[in-house]
């Protein structure tokens, strides 16, 4: 194994101001008593840990599966026997096997086995898969100290708790790790955390003091001595407390020296670390929860229509058993042939309710035809089919990165079309982690003449409607994009044009002072390292955030080229407008006080090359412009417009300032300064925030960014195509909450004149002694101010949005508050939840979920994600690049956001309908059949009589209608994708459940009734007691049981093709196919020897083929059992009509394309009203852009009136 690499000279601990100095004297170890610090790591001992307890922990193999070798069996029987349906048809095989059986015991039991064996093996192969994901994980190699000083690859699942690890520039760690050393002299190192808590600002981590000589591989064959006494395993990400042991001193532990699993190094050449955490141990595991088994709306809702089914079962099988025992009593004595009683003892006119007990069972079993059996694996194959259209549609294909969609379960399908409620991360889910620096404002001058996708699409769509035509949203965006692709620089994180600063153009504009400086400011504050390109020649900067990075291409672009940093100094090449080479300047860094949430700035104090000290200063508006001087607001009142338009324009802005210090004023500051810095004790924070307000005040203006939020592609589309669908959408993000609201505004979830209600805790009250009562009434009272506010609004596109940080939600999702933060929060039209823990997103998720009581969609790409994906009714994982934690633990995997759009308005749409259609038809045709079953028992005495053969009724359900109703869960379309997405509010069929609610399902209910009222009764008044062949015989059992089965066949086929809206040839060749099927094996059936066909022998061609009645019969009982069905349909597509009858009816007749007017104003309404959105914030834009210049004309006729 090679050895370390030479250690980077940087100091970068000096970077940062509130960074805790490594001093002996202000070591203090922790002191770790009482239970939850009981784990002990031996550094370098691995083998002691691989032995008993105590010191024996879990492995570092991870399992996201919902089985393994042992559980699949009982688990997986589990799941299939919740299903009440399959109880019934266990009981009943297991009474097959008894004499009181209708039925032989063949017929019972192996459609049972194949519906649970085939959703067993569907289990299987979906956890399969997730096992793989899970094996590809756990075979990832890391460096680990093997002894004496070599390092080897080994598996991520074989590194045990005490190994020391070795990681380099962008690996994940394997396990969570004490930091010992880095590839920096002073033991910084870099991280990236976003796959646990979503942030994309890296993360400064620091080893201690006493293990930075711990720098190369050879060092670790004598590290022996180490121990660390530390917390137990435990889900909170911000925390550690804990003690190392070594040369036998004790030095304490804190959150700083921690690398959790997950997180990744970055800009640091290599770390070494001692494993304390490992598998299920490790944070972000303790984040996560088991695989939940979910089930659907509908399955569930199906479970209690078979209830009400098993409840009709029970009725007319105690009325068959009633009837039986009083036929038995009375006139069964009379019944010669019989020879009462039975050997088996059945039935006996003297006992006749132990004989009406035993028809009882019989009758339970006889209609069970009543409860589809089939229903369960038929569904099973649909959803299985419907997944498969869901991995193969080459609209949801990212090129970029070869990822398509993938329904990893397919029991969820349906529950695509009935979602209300989308959870969404933010970092790696709505955005790409790249900023743009599109405008700025210097010297209260605007610049930058590109536009953003908020003006461009306004202006557009105002052109539009200014000649009449009607606006598609999505094809102006479209267009949008494909003209920035055109015109877009390749330059990344730099989309600014305007002539007058480009091209050392900025010294012929006024105030060239002020945009020199502008550009220093740029050029020199941050804490950036530069790394030289050498394929492309220019310098590449590896910043803490995307803003800084973003900052710094544009002052490179502009001419002033950050191209190197010492321990003390900045250097920036400068290209002034009067040389033609660049000029390098040295600028000393005499203090950086960095960016945190609390204090919205960062500045760093510099010495120039004339030896003058200046105050370089970026940050929030509010906070800067209350630090201006009196002298220095000279561009204020320009800038404040500027900053207000590009917040408009759905931009991320910065102001920026300077001062300038005398050296004796900065000498008694910077003693100040260090005092503060080198404190001990609580105070320390807030001696440094007094320190550096007092220098970071007095300022003066000197303008503004705007920098785009590059958001993923299709975004905004998709926000406001499922805005219009009717869905609400929370985001739930670890960012601190300025960079979530930016966010919101960046895809339209939030925008300019939104209300906004911020809930947070305020940290003043924490100094009470009851401080949690006094913070939570504090809370109360906010939640009820904000419900007032929405309550007492009067205008009606009045918009409100909820925003509240993660220490405040642990107090509203308690349970005496959580229900009223509920209650506002689904009265607002978006709502943020910012610095929120991977638990918290999950309890939030739980909260909407159960106190809605509408389906859930959660959707993330990170493992801090991976609660709340488990816990939504749907979780849909993002198949990014940072890890495939969310995509392992999700039910459906996506490339990108904007395939959300297609994946719920498209085939979640279809879905629903499809199973929803499906199931209400199973149950037609089962109630048609089965009752008819009941009819004949009842007619001939309540005798046990099957009017059909056996066989016949097993192939009923298996064969004969099987494949239409599966052909019609799978191919079904009330319209096509195209319209889906042009008419949005289609979607709001499925959170309604139009089709599938206890009127329609009793609707369908009702049809088999009639449908098997008319079959039986029809069928029993023509052949009872007339001759139906020309030779003169009436029909016997078989005969009757034959054209009844043959009646039901053609009648239910009939009806599905009238259910169908959308035909294919698959559909005509299963639906008519399964018509031509049963003659065909009656006419197999009937030429087996009787042995086998029984009193079927030759039955369609002897019997009824040359009989014209059997034929006219058919017809008949076909035409009245689909008429009144045909009657209502019209009925209600002329009177009643649904949105997608309309739509159906405009594409028939070819409206759309005769009569586009009539098409673009049906569009209109077919989409839901909305406060968020693109849509919606285009129209804010317009309407703000017309009063604009109504007010403009308004000023010019007066003054035009005026004058005359």
């Amino acid at each position: 194994m090679a050895r370390g690499r030479i250690r980077a000279k940087i100091k970068r601990s000096s970077l940062y101001t509130f960074a805790r100095i490594n001093r002996k004297q202000a070591q203090q170890p922790v002191q770790l008593q009482g239970p939850g610090f009981s784990r002990m790591v031996y550094c370098n001992h691995p083998h002691l840990h691989q032995k008993k307890k105590p010191l024996r922990y879990c492995s570092n193999y991870i399992s996201t599966t919902k089985y393994n070798i042992l559980t699949f069996i009982p688990k997986a029987i589990y799941e299939q026997f919740r299903r009440v349906a399959n109880v019934y048809f266990l009981l009943a095989a297991i009474l097959s096997l008894f004499p009181v059986a209708p039925f032989s015991a063949v017929s019972m039991i192996a459609p049972l086995m194949f519906v649970v064996g085939l959703s067993m093996a569907k289990e299987y192969l979906e956890d399969w898969r997730r096992f793989l994901q899970d094996r590809r994980i756990n075979n990832r190699k890391a460096s680990v100290h093997l002894g004496n000083g070599m390092f080897g690859f080994k598996p991520w699942r074989m590194i045990c708790v005490g190994d020391v690890i070795k990681v380099e520039k962008d690996e994940f760690f394997p396990a969570d790790l004490l930091l010992l050393s880095s590839g920096y002299d002073d033991g910084i190192c870099y991280v990236e955390t976003m796959n646990l808590d979503g942030e994309t600002n890296l993360k400064v981590k620091r080893a201690l003091e006493v293990t930075l000589p711990l720098e190369d591989d050879e060092f670790f064959k004598d590290f022996t001595t180490a121990t660390i006494q530390c917390e137990d395993p435990n889900p909170s990400l911000y925390t550690f407390v804990g003690n190392l042991e070594y040369d036998n001193q004790v030095y304490p532990l804190d959150p700083s020296q921690i690398l959790l699993r997950d997180s990744k190094l970055r800009n640091t050449a290599y770390v070494y670390g001692v494993v304390i955490f490992t598998g299920h141990d490790t944070k972000v595991m303790q984040n996560s929860t088991k695989s939940p088994s979910k089930r659907s709306t509908i399955e569930e809702q199906m479970d209690r229509i078979i209830y009400c089914l098993f409840v009709l079962l029970v009725l007319i099988s105690v009325i068959s058993s009633i009837g039986f025992g009083i036929k038995t009593k009375f006139e069964m004595p009379t019944w010669w042939y019989l020879q009462a009683p039975d050997q088996d003892g059945l039935y006996d006119p003297a006992r006749p309710a132990l004989s009406a007990l035993f028809h009882l069972v019989t009758a339970l079993i006889l209609y069970g035809y009543l409860i589809p059996i089939s229903l369960y694996v038929s569904i099973e194959i649909v959803k299985l089919l419907q997944a498969s259209f869901i991995n193969q549609d080459i609209h949801m294909f990212d090129e970029d990165t070869g990822i398509s969609a993938h329904a990893r379960t397919s029991n969820l399908n349906e529950e695509l079309g009935q979602v209300e409620t989308i959870l969404s991360d933010k970092t790696g889910t709505l955005t790409c982690n790249q900023m743009d620096f599109l405008k700025c404002t210097i010297a209260g001058n605007a610049y930058g003449t590109r536009a953003s996708e908020v003006e461009l699409a306004a202006a557009r769509k105002m052109a539009m409607e200014a000649n009449g035509q009607d606006l598609e949203l999505e094809r102006v965006i479209t267009t949008m994009d494909e003209k920035f692709t055109d015109q877009k620089a390749t330059i990344k994180g730099f989309s600014f044009e305007d002539i007058r600063l480009m091209g050392g153009n900025w010294g012929k504009e006024p105030h060239a002072n002020i945009i020199l400086l502008f550009f220093r400011i740029l050029a020199v504050c941050h804490t950036a390292i530069p790394e030289f390109n050498e394929e492309t020649g220019v310098f590449t900067y590896e910043a803490e955030s995307p803003d800084e990075g973003a900052f710094l291409v544009a002052a490179r672009e502009f001419g002033f080229e950050y191209c190197k940093r010492t321990q003390t100094s900045i250097f920036v090449r400068e290209k002034h407008p009067s040389s033609q080479e660049p000029i390098e300047r040295e600028f000393k860094i005499l203090n950086v006080l960095d960016f945190t949430s609390k204090r919205k700035r960062m500045s760093v104090i510099v010495r120039d090359e004339d030896g003058q000290v200046l105050v370089l200063c970026k940050g929030a508006d509010s906070i800067i412009f209350d630090r201006l001087a009196k002298n220095g607001r000279r561009f204020e009142e320009a800038t404040t417009s500027h900053l207000s338009e590009y917040g408009e324009a759905g931009l991320r802005t910065l102001v920026l300032a300077y001062r300038k210090l005398e050296e004796s004023e900065y000498n008694a500051w910077n003693d100040e300064f260090v005092k503060a810095k080198t404190s001990v004790g609580s105070e320390r924070d807030e001696m440094l925030e007094h320190v550096s307000d007092m220098i970071e005040g007095e300022l003066h203006l000197v303008g503004a960014t705007a920098v785009e939020d590059k958001l993923q592609k299709g975004v905004p589309q998709c926000i406001d195509k499922l805005a219009q669908a009717g869905l609400k959408i929370w985001v739930l993000t670890g960012d601190k909450m300025e960079t979530a609201i930016n966010i919101g505004f960046s895809c339209s979830l939030l925008r300019q004149g939104m209300k906004q209600i911020c809930i947070t805790a305020n940290a003043e009250v924490l100094l009470g002694e009851d401080s949690k009562e006094v913070i939570k009434k504090h809370i109360a009272i906010q939640i009820g101010d904000g419900y007032q506010m929405i309550r007492i609004e009067k205008d009606p596109d009045a918009a409100f949005a909820l925003i509240i940080d993660g220490k405040t939600l642990a107090y509203a999702l308690e349970d005496d508050l959580k229900h009223q933060f509920l209650n506002l929060a689904v009265n607002c039209a978006s709502v943020i939840c910012c610095r929120v823990s991977p638990k918290q997103k999950a309890l939030v998720t739980r909260l909407v979920k159960q106190g809605t009581g509408k389906t859930t969609l959660a959707i993330g790409d990170g493992a801090n994600d991976v609660g709340m994906i488990q816990e939504a009714d749907i979780g849909v994982g993002i198949s990014g690049v940072e890890g495939m934690q969310a995509v392992m633990a999700s039910d459906f995997s996506i490339a990108q956001f904007r395939f959300l759009e297609r994946l719920l308005v498209v085939h979640g749409h279809w879905c629903y309908k499809r199973i929803a259609q499906m199931i209400c038809y199973f149950f037609y045709k089962n109630i048609a059949f089965g009752l008819t079953l009941f009819y004949y028992e009842s007619f001939t005495g309540f005798s046990g009589q099957c009017i059909y053969d056996d066989w016949y009724m097993l192939l009923f359900n298996v064969i004969l209608t099987s494949l239409p109703v599966i052909s019609l869960g799978v191919f079904e379309q009330d319209v096509s994708s195209d319209v889906c997405l042009q008419f949005p509010a289609l979607y709001q069929q499925g959170p309604k459940n139009l089709f599938f609610d206890w009127y329609r399902i009793f609707g369908w209910m009702g049809n088999g009734l009639y449908t098997s009222l008319t079959i039986f009764f029809l069928n029993i008044l023509i052949y009872y007691d007339q001759a139906y062949r020309a030779e003169g015989q009436t029909a016997d059992l078989i005969a009757l049981g034959t054209a009844m089965f043959t009646s039901i066949i053609w009648a239910v086929n009939v009806q599905i093709s009238l259910t169908m809206s959308h035909f294919t040839w698959i559909q005509h060749l299963l639906v008519w196919g399964s018509i031509f099927t049963w003659y065909l094996l009656l006419f197999l059936y009937g030429e087996l020897p009787p042995e086998y066909s029984g009193n079927a022998f030759q039955i369609l061609p002897e019997v009824l083929s040359p009989a014209l009645i059997y034929w006219l019969t058919t017809f008949l009982i076909t035409v009245a059992c689909n008429v009144p069905y045909l009657v209502h349909i019209s009925y209600d597509r002329c009177f009643n009509p649904m949105d997608h009858h309309i739509i159906q009816e405009i594409k028939y007749y070819k409206k759309d394309e005769k009569d586009r007017k009539m098409w673009r104003r049906e569009r209109r309404k077919a989409r839901q009203e909305t406060k968020i959105g693109f849509s919606a914030r285009v129209d804010a834009k317009i309407k703000q852009l017309k009063g604009k210049m109504h007010k403009k004309y308004s000023m010019t006729t007066a003054r035009v009136m005026h004058q005359t």
